[in-house]
């Protein structure tokens, strides 16, 4: 075997075929693409979802569905998820600050204590918003479940009045 034998498989290099080149390219007057309409321009592309002419897909099919501007997500947060931070953190105040730093919710969230589980021990709650099952179980406890404008909160966290 000799390395100036060596060449590519076969039909595995293709040439390059350089349109518009005059006559003796063997492309002709129209290099190859044919008379007129828009796929014989220079910079022609097809939109994405073209089909040709017909009815695109994404026109065929109805519209459905919108996303209301005016909704606030809440982050939500469980009795039983605030039961475990009060064992660990040891805390009987929980508010939206203390829920961050714990990694419960971002800064930026709004916060919504739901009833799921069960609270052991009195703790008072300053968040966003409170299912009744939850600020039932709270108050149940002899704590207190105060709800907090999102806009009155400050750069720590902290409620202001």
């Amino acid at each position: 075997m000799k390395l100036s034998g060596l060449k590519p498989a076969k039909g595995s290099v293709k040439t390059n075929f350089r349109r518009g080149r005059g006559q003796g390219s063997g492309g002709g007057g129209t290099a190859t693409r044919g008379h007129k309409g828009a796929q014989s321009r220079s910079g022609h592309s097809k939109k994405r979802g073209f089909e040709g002419g017909q009815m695109p897909l994404q026109r065929r099919l109805p519209k459905f569905g919108f996303k209301n501007i005016n909704r606030i997500a809440y982050r939500g947060i469980n009795l039983d998820i605030i039961q475990k931070l009060i064992d660990s953190a040891k805390v009987s105040e929980i508010t939206f600050n203390v829920l961050v730093k714990n990694g419960l919710a971002g800064k930026t969230d709004y916060v919504k204590i739901l009833g799921r589980g069960e609270l052991k021990s009195k703790v008072d709650i300053k968040v966003h918003a409170f299912t009744a099952s939850a600020k039932k179980a709270i108050e149940e406890k002899g704590g207190t479940a105060t709800e907090v404008n999102k806009l009155l909160i400050d750069s720590h966290g902290e409620a202001k009045s």
